[in-house]
């Protein structure tokens, strides 16, 4: 770990790192300095939400005795989205309707990072 990272941290770490993966892969042109800032750049809340995701995903992958990996790509990418989308309400008491976009309303690229984090957490398992 580096300096200033919390063990809670580290797998928020992991799920931004899996967030700038796909975003660099899928992101039509150039993305947004915010969606590949690296992890000291991120925001306190953002790091949060993203640890607090990843152990949802680790949650649900390990309370299935590893039958979630039997899930459609969509259907792990959904889930990633909709355990982000109550973190962004948790965190923002009115977001922008862009934040909280229901997964067919999402970018095609969005969703192909949503599913590439999940088989990230996935294959740490």
């Amino acid at each position: 770990m580096t300096k200033g990272t919390t063990l809670h941290h580290e797998p928020g770490r992991i799920f931004r790192e899996a967030w700038i993966a796909g975003v660099t892969a899928h992101y039509p042109g150039e993305p947004k300095p915010g969606y590949i800032a690296a992890w000291d750049e991120t925001p306190e809340w953002e790091r949060s939400a993203a640890a607090a995701v990843f152990e949802q995903v680790r949650s649900f992958a390990e309370t299935t005795g590893g039958a979630a990996g039997r899930l459609t790509r969509e259907q792990k990418g959904r889930f990633v989205a909709l355990c982000w989308i109550g973190q962004i309400y948790k965190h923002f008491p009115d977001p922008k309707p862009s934040y909280v976009a229901d997964w067919d309303d999402m970018p095609a690229w969005q969703q192909e990072t949503d599913t590439e984090i999940f088989e990230t957490i996935e294959r740490l398992l």
